[in-house]
């Protein structure tokens, strides 16, 4: 029998995240995931200068052997209005690979790893959890996306389910002749909300690579959503020719839209897991880093008081509402809904070709986040 201080399920950006900060607490961490990494993983892929600070990553030796591509901007629109370009002299996000990025996080996280093994089995017993049946462990978390098998645990979900964002992307490398044939600035990704204001499609080159997809907020006919978006953009020349088929889908839950406890007896959820992907834009790494990063410093503190782990859990939740609002915030009535879908849509197209609304809204906020200052050091 294994015996382990924390159990982490999943590997991913909040994993790891939350294995690095407990790096020197004291504990025996040990990672699991079902996937060897380096693993793919759809997702656009773009962070924030905050991450990398509270990370403590250094860009120049993380772009050495790595995708990373300095964003300065967006293009964006609904579509079927003009179009709107945001630039700035200063980086505001960075363009990566996932595969690449949650292999580096992971590999520096100084826990003890233990990939392509997933947890097939957990039960409580005698004030401990019982992985698989070999190891036990003080505290589970559940790190394993939206699909995690410990978030299902805390899952409260009703008869219709819950209220998933669903999506489909490809990332591919260019060709040489592609490469040539692409329009897109890799400086500025083009963003395209969808006319009826349910999701929004993307155009992202980072170096050599190509990253497009479309997410909405209703899962029904998805793949004729992508379909219509991938015509809407071979009409408009942006896409280079010999784009692939093989469009993979993933799915996740917004802040505030969780039917899903973030701690309960000895267990605790972060990142997608637990549902934290910010409103507006679907970006869920930066929280998914932050929630792992607040989760060790409520275990930290527990295990320095000489307190058991469990007792930290509560003070996990209440730091998690502070940085991100309440879990069910309280509807509050805006002018959209007053006014009638046409004219809201009508309203939104012109407002999304608004230099200034683009930037201070759309990208500062809705984005970039930038309103929000990076965690302090752990």
């Amino acid at each position: 029998m294994e015996r382990v201080d924390v159990l982490v399920v999943g590997g991913g950006p909040a994993g790891s995240s939350l294995a690095w900060g407990l790096r020197d607490a004291g504990l025996d961490v040990l990672v699991i995931d079902r996937q060897a990494f380096p693993r793919d993983k759809t997702c656009a892929g773009w962070i924030t200068p905050q991450i990398l600070q509270e990370l403590r990553v250094d860009p120049r030796l993380y772009a050495k052997e790595r995708v990373f591509q300095p964003i300065h901007g967006f293009r964006l629109r609904r579509i079927g209005d003009p179009e709107c370009e945001v630039r700035s002299e200063r980086p505001i996000s960075y363009g990566i690979r996932r595969c690449e990025f949650d292999h580096f996080l992971l590999e520096r996280c100084e826990a003890e790893l233990r990939t392509g093994v997933g947890l097939r089995r957990l039960e409580r017993e005698d004030g401990r959890w019982l992985a698989n049946g070999a190891i036990r462990a003080r505290v589970v978390v559940g790190a394993g996306g939206h699909f995690c098998p410990v978030a299902r645990r805390l899952s409260t979900a009703g008869p219709g389910g819950e209220p998933l964002v669903a999506a489909q992307e490809v990332e591919f490398p260019l060709s040489p002749e592609q490469r040539a044939a692409c329009p897109v600035d890799p400086r500025v990704p083009e963003l395209f909300f969808t006319s009826d204001l349910r999701g929004y499609g993307w155009v992202f080159r980072k170096g050599d690579y190509l990253n497009v997809g479309l997410g909405r907020q209703d899962k029904e006919h998805l793949s004729a959503h992508v379909a219509r978006f991938l015509d809407f953009l071979r009409s408009e020349g942006r896409l280079p020719p010999g784009l692939p088929d093989a469009f993979r889908g993933h799915a996740y839950l917004l802040q505030g839209q969780a039917p899903r406890r973030l701690v309960d007896e000895g267990i605790a959820l972060v990142g997608d897991a637990a549902g934290l992907a910010y409103p507006r834009s679907g970006e869920g790494i930066r929280p998914g880093i932050e929630s792992g990063l607040l989760l060790a410093r409520a275990l930290r503190d527990a295990a320095r008081a000489g307190r058991p782990l469990e007792e930290g859990l509560p003070a996990y939740a209440r730091a998690l509402e502070t940085r991100f609002g309440p879990r069910v915030p309280r509807r509050r009535l805006g002018l959209t809904d007053l006014l009638p879908a046409p004219l809201t849509r009508r309203l939104a197209g012109r407002l999304f070709a608004t230099p200034l609304f683009a930037r201070r809204v759309v990208v500062d906020r809705w984005f970039v986040h930038a309103h929000q200052p990076p965690l302090a050091s752990l």
